[in-house]
């Protein structure tokens, strides 16, 4: 049963230290690299978030079905059914990793059925399953053409060391290929079609296959990985600064903040720690020291209007909230993704801005935010559609809505769970409805 959250906050100044997890983007990279070594690669400071717990099961080749999840209603007869739920990251990531990885019982060449949520199901991964073909690999698909579940049977003759995939439909699936390239047989390279979207994560990729002892060349858009070996190391994973992102939006709305957030550094894999630069337009300071980032309130007109987020898709509803709340007309480039992620977060912003008579106004790939009829309501219900980020980018609302109910509010789990936790340790009150 599905509870909701009340939130509200007495005053509007927040302070307090705050350690967050370990970044979910970094942790199930670091993962599947350990995986795929075979145990050289160790991983310090895991992430709690359940989409890395997923992934963790599903590693495990004595798991046989991620039972947190509903049944997906496959039949499993000499098949290994793995269930991931909602959690895209580890859908892709996977994909690649079973194709690579017999996972019969008693060594047998079983097949793997990777399924998921309802949603995940409705989320396109015919791209990836393309390339992963052409390179050769046995995967098909178990329900519909181009969509989850997903068929795997693992270990393949490599047919080409060259594959074109696109760049501008989800980062997630370059990475997925570049994980496992350094174990094929031929090696690989990846030429990038049309622009890359979010271009840090792909950065991130290859820094931490580096640090694994697997090197890379990068020559315009061609991405070239030779078969190598892991080396023994260990990958620490930096606290996320995803989850930070919501700090630096409560420091935003508030009239006063000073937060400390441990173990964040200036020069982050991390491509949302770009959220110190955007949040200096409303006034956010960031100051590295003590071993993490102090941030300050320092009141002063908006600086900038134009935010493109190609490169950081997952801070846009924060930033888009953030400006709605404070009034700010502004203009937003590079939201072409977020109509594939857990929900279609361009929809789901729309409709819970306007209950506090803000619009969101698409115009072909620009969408302008409309505030002329912003109002402040006693209270606001906000519906998260199933998508954490729509939760967390809307809970600091309650810095200027005198209450606000949050729908489904465990939906925080699958990145950060203990964000209300969190909020309650800065000052802010919440009750559980059921």
């Amino acid at each position: 049963m599905k509870e909701n959250i009340i939130l509200t906050k007495k005053g509007k100044s927040v302070n307090g230290t705050i350690q967050l997890t370990g970044s979910k983007s970094e942790c199930n990279r670091a993962l599947v690299i350990g995986a795929l070594s075979g145990g050289k690669v160790k991983v310090e400071n895991i992430s709690d978030a359940a989409d890395t717990v997923t992934l963790m099961e599903a590693l495990n080749p004595k798991s046989r079905v991620s039972s947190q999840h509903e049944d997906s209603g496959l039949k499993t007869e000499d098949l290994r059914l793995v269930n991931i739920g909602p959690a895209g990251t580890a859908m892709r990531f996977l994909a690649a990793y079973f194709t690579l990885q017999p996972a019969g019982r008693k060594g047998g060449d079983e097949e793997v059925i990777l399924t998921g949520s309802e949603r995940m199901k409705q989320r396109p991964i015919g791209i990836l399953v393309n390339a992963l073909r052409e390179i050769g690999a046995d995967i098909g698909y178990a329900e519909n053409e181009g969509f989850p579940p997903l068929r795997i049977k693992g270990g393949f003759e490599q047919k080409t060391d060259t594959i074109s995939i696109k760049g501008d439909i989800s980062s997630q699936y370059v990475t997925a290929l570049l994980l496992i390239a350094s174990q094929l047989p031929l090696g690989l390279t990846l030429q990038i079609e049309g622009e890359l979207t979010s271009r840090p994560y792909v950065e991130m990729t290859l820094a931490m296959l580096q640090q694994a002892g697997i090197q890379h060349q990068w020559d315009g858009n061609s991405i070239y990985i030779t078969k190598q070996d892991f080396k023994e190391t260990t990958l620490y994973v930096e606290p996320d600064w995803s989850a930070a992102s919501y700090w630096y939006a409560i420091a935003a709305l508030a009239d006063e903040a000073e937060l400390f957030l441990p173990g964040l550094t200036a020069y982050s894999l991390q491509g949302d720690s770009v959220i110190t630069e955007i949040m200096a337009n409303f006034g956010i300071t960031s100051q590295f020291k003590d071993g993490g980032v102090h941030l300050k309130k320092e009141p002063k007109p908006l600086a900038r209007k134009i935010f493109d987020m190609k490169a950081c898709p997952d801070l846009a509803q924060t930033v888009i909230v953030v400006c709605a709340a404070l009034g700010h007309d502004a203009t937003f480039t590079g939201l072409e993704t977020l109509k594939i992620k857990e929900t279609d977060r361009v929809a789901a912003l729309q409709n819970e801005l306007a209950k506090i008579g803000v619009k969101l106004i698409e115009k072909g790939q620009v969408y302008k935010l409309d505030c002329s009829q912003k109002h402040i309501p006693e209270k606001v219900f906000i519906n998260t559609y199933d998508d954490h980020r729509m939760a967390m980018a809307f809970a600091p609302l309650a810095l200027i809505v005198p209450e606000i109910e949050v729908e489904d509010y465990m939906v925080v789990e699958k990145s950060y769970p203990a964000f209300w936790e969190d909020l309650e340790k800065a000052g802010f009150s919440f009750e559980v409805k059921g």
